[in-house]
C-alpha cells in the first residue's frame, strides 16, 4: 500500500464511507483516498448499534435538510450504490415518526412544524381526537397536539447502509486499512501524516476526523478541544402479546421511543442527566428499563403494561456537549483537518448528505449542494450555540 494520500479519513463507519463514496465518485477528483478504520467488523460503532433511524422534524433548518437529502438517498440507494450489479437493500421502512407533545410544548411543536412544512417536509399536525381515530391503542389523555411524518421518515438497516457506502468506495477506488492512529504528525498549522498502530507512517494533503467517539482524543493531538464525549445509550427488544398497529416511531413528551422492529418493538429513553456521565463500556443499564421506560411506555400504551423485554444492547453516541449539533469543517489553527463530529445521535441519518457535503468542501473549498457552514467551528469558537429543540 502507498505511503502518501490526497485524504486520509480516520474512521470508517457512516460518515467516514459516505465521504470516501462521495469524493471518490466526483468526476473532477483524482486524488488518492485512504480509509483508517481501527475495526473492520464495525461491531461497536455508533451505527451498527443505533436506533437507526431518520426524521425531519427538527426545528433547524439545517438538520431538516441534512435528513431531507438522507431520505432521497435512502429511496435509491440500490441503483446508487449498486456494484457489479448487487444492489444493496437497507429495509428503509417509510413509516413516520409520531413526536407527541403535552400543552407546554404545543406552541413549539406549531412553530417547528411551520418551519417544517415551509421547506417541504410532509408532517401534519394531530389533534387529541385525531390521534384517537388513527391509532386507537395511545393514550391522549394528557396531550395537546401530535406531529407525524407522512413520507420521509422511518427507519432502517443502518449497518447495511453502511456496508454499502463502504462496498461502493471501495469498487470506485478508496483504499481501506484495518489499523489505529496514535500520533498526528504536525508541522506548524499543518497536517503531515498520521503514525498508526501497526508501525505505518502514512502522509496526507488532508485529515479527516470522523472518528466517532474516538474524536475527541484525536483531536487533541492537534491542539484543538473538541467539546465532545462518549455518552451510553441502550436499547430494548421487546414483544407485546396485543397486537399494535399501524405503529410509527413514537416519541414521547418524555422523550421515550419506540417503533416496530421484527416480530415486537425496539425502544429506549435518555437516563437522567445525573446518571449520564461519559461513559466507554458497553453493559446495558437494566434498572432503566424497568425503572424508567416501561412505566413510561405502559402509560402512553396501555397494552404494554403486559410487554416483555427480550434483550437489549448498549452503544454510544459522539455527544456535542456545546449544542448537540453537529460541527463540520476546517479549525482555523490547523489549515488541512476537517472535522465531522459531534452528532450527538443523528450521525446514521445525516451521514449521507454530510459526506456529499464535505466531499465539496475538500475538493472545492466552499459547499455547494447545501450550505452547512453555520455547522461550522465559527459558532463554538464564538460562543453562539444553535439551539435544536428536537434534540430527542
Amino acid at each position: 500500500m502507498n505511503s502518501q494520500y490526497d485524504v486520509v479519513i480516520v474512521g470508517g463507519a457512516a460518515t467516514g464511507s459516505s465521504l470516501a463514496y462521495f469524493l471518490s465518485a466526483s468526476a473532477s477528483f483524482d486524488g488518492s483516498i485512504l480509509v483508517i478504520e481501527k475495526d473492520a467488523s464495525y461491531q461497536k460503532c455508533a451505527t451498527a448499534l443505533s436506533a437507526a433511524s431518520i426524521r425531519h422534524q427538527f426545528s433547524t433548518p439545517e438538520n431538516i435538510q441534512l435528513s431531507q437529502f438522507g431520505t432521497q438517498f435512502l429511496r435509491n440507494i440500490g441503483n446508487t450504490l449498486a456494484v457489479d450489479g448487487e444492489r444493496p437493500d437497507v429495509g428503509f421502512q417509510e413509516k413516520g415518526y409520531l413526536f407527541l407533545s403535552t400543552p407546554g410544548g404545543e406552541a413549539v411543536m406549531r412553530q417547528n412544524n411551520a418551519l417544517q412544512r415551509g421547506l417541504g417536509s410532509d408532517i401534519v399536525l394531530k389533534t387529541p381526537a385525531q390521534l384517537t381515530a388513527r391509532w386507537p391503542w395511545l393514550n391522549v389523555s394528557d396531550l395537546a397536539l401530535g406531529s407525524y411524518g407522512v413520507t420521509g421518515e422511518g427507519w432502517l438497516d443502518a449497518y447495511g447502509m453502511m456496508r454499502a457506502f463502504r462496498r461502493k468506495a471501495i469498487a470506485q477506488g478508496v483504499t481501506y486499512l484495518e489499523d489505529e492512529v496514535v500520533a498526528i504528525n504536525k508541522s506548524g498549522s499543518k497536517i503531515a501524516g498520521v503514525s498508526l498502530k501497526s508501525g505505518r507512517q502514512i502522509a496526507c494533503d488532508t485529515l479527516v476526523n470522523a472518528a466517532g467517539t474516538g474524536a475527541a482524543a484525536l483531536s487533541a493531538q492537534v491542539g484543538v478541544t473538541l467539546p465532545q464525549e462518549s455518552r451510553k445509550r441502550c436499547v430494548f427488544y421487546f414483544t407485546c402479546p396485543e397486537k399494535i398497529v399501524d405503529c410509527p416511531m413514537v416519541i414521547d413528551p418524555s422523550g421515550a421511543y419506540f417503533h416496530p422492529e421484527g416480530a415486537g418493538f425496539i425502544g429506549g429513553i435518555q437516563p437522567p442527566a445525573e446518571q449520564d456521565p461519559e461513559c466507554f463500556d458497553y453493559d446495558v443499564t437494566h434498572n432503566l428499563f424497568d425503572e424508567l421506560l416501561w412505566p413510561t411506555l405502559a402509560a402512553r400504551v396501555p397494552a404494554f403494561e403486559a410487554l416483555r423485554c427480550e434483550h437489549a444492547w448498549a452503544g454510544h453516541y459522539d455527544y456535542n456537549t456545546f449544542d448537540q449539533n453537529v460541527i463540520l469543517g476546517y479549525h482555523p489553527d490547523v489549515e488541512n483537518m476537517v472535522y465531522a463530529n459531534g452528532f450527538s445521535g443523528h450521525g446514521m441519518q445525516q451521514s449521507p448528505a454530510v459526506g456529499r457535503g464535505l466531499a465539496e468542501l475538500i475538493e472545492f473549498g466552499k459547499y455547494r449542494s447545501l450550505d452547512l457552514s453555520r455547522m461550522g467551528w465559527e459558532r463554538v469558537l464564538n460562543n453562539q450555540p444553535i439551539v435544536e429543540q428536537n434534540v430527542w
